[in-house]
């Protein structure tokens, strides 16, 4: 069967500025999320953002607004067992870390889809959220996808000078809590969100391979998924971070091996900063740097740090 390409369609009349969204998946689950609209008529594009593990959405709400100044549509969404999409318990939710790509990302863009008004259909994906894309059935639908600290947390690639630290904090301590406590009380520990235990445990012991996490006779399909995924991909990563380093996005890029990639590392002080690390970049302070600087792509696949390429 072949597979086409979304369609440009003529631009619809005007919305209201911000909505409440509920989104099905497949499987039932209804997540919680946001669709923001430009004040005019004619956006350049819709644009999903999707969080890192353990990060509310609302955290990117500032950028999202930005996003619609700009001339976006955008979406915001948390994944399931996550702020808005959470379940009264998360003891035996079920819910793992794949889910979030194979089953939330998949309804998202397709949700984003059906709500463009028009323009291409674009993804911000900060750490893992840059890596679910892949894991979709709908992933071809994306036109570009914008990255931030894209990996999928295979401890070796953390920087080195952080790397026993790292390993013990999400390696030893979370798989250990959440076999305790049935699920991952983050909050309680002031790390980050609570986590469905099949996502803290996928996460803890996720191997140099991601196919490997899944059953032998799935494992095709899933580097399938990953070459359909043929969107131009600008990966963006901060010398600082000491999750996505060069390393990490190196390993998680390669899965999408029909894409065009383009890889790019920031250093703090070029942005007037001391450090930025891996949630820094969607802080308000960038609005003037790296915000601004990531509208070229999104508006028309133009590299914005094009001197500062590491690879492509």
């Amino acid at each position: 069967m072949t597979l086409l390409r979304p369609m440009e369609t003529a631009c619809a009349p005007s919305v209201s500025a911000e909505a409440p969204v509920s989104i099905d998946c497949r499987d039932g689950v209804i997540l919680g999320g946001r669709l923001w609209r430009a004040p005019h008529s004619t956006p350049l594009g819709m644009v999903v953002i999707n969080p890192a593990t353990g990060v509310l959405a609302r955290y990117y709400h500032r950028y999202a607004r930005f996003l619609t100044q700009a001339g976006f549509d955008v979406l915001t969404y948390d994944y399931r067992g996550i702020g808005l999409s959470r379940p009264r318990s998360l003891r035996g939710s079920g819910y793992r870390w794949r889910d979030w790509g194979q089953l939330d990302f998949d309804a998202a863009i397709r949700f984003a889809r059906a709500s463009r008004r028009c323009g291409k259909l674009l993804v911000v994906g900060h750490s893992v959220g840059g890596f679910l894309p892949g894991l979709a059935e709908s992933g071809w639908m994306v036109d570009r996808m914008l990255t931030v600290g894209a990996q999928y947390a295979f401890w070796p690639d953390y920087a080195a000078r952080r790397r026993a630290h790292l390993f013990l904090k999400w390696h030893l301590v979370m798989p250990a809590a959440t076999l305790l406590f049935g699920y991952f009380p983050g909050r309680r520990f002031g790390w980050l969100e609570d986590l469905p235990a099949g996502v803290a445990l996928e996460w803890s012991f996720k191997g140099a391979r991601t196919e490997h996490s899944y059953p032998r006779a799935s494992r095709a399909a899933v580097l399938d998924r990953f070459a359909a995924f043929g969107a131009p991909i600008l990966a963006v990563t901060v010398s600082d971070d000491e999750l996505g380093t060069p390393q990490a996005i190196r390993r998680a890029l390669a899965y999408y091996r029909n894409a065009r990639k383009t890889e790019v590392t920031l250093a703090p002080e070029r942005l007037g900063f001391e450090a930025v690390g891996h949630f820094g970049l969607f802080h308000a302070r960038h609005a003037d740097g790296f915000w601004t600087d990531s509208l070229a792509w999104l508006r028309d696949g133009t590299n914005p740090w094009h001197k500062r390429r590491a690879s492509a």
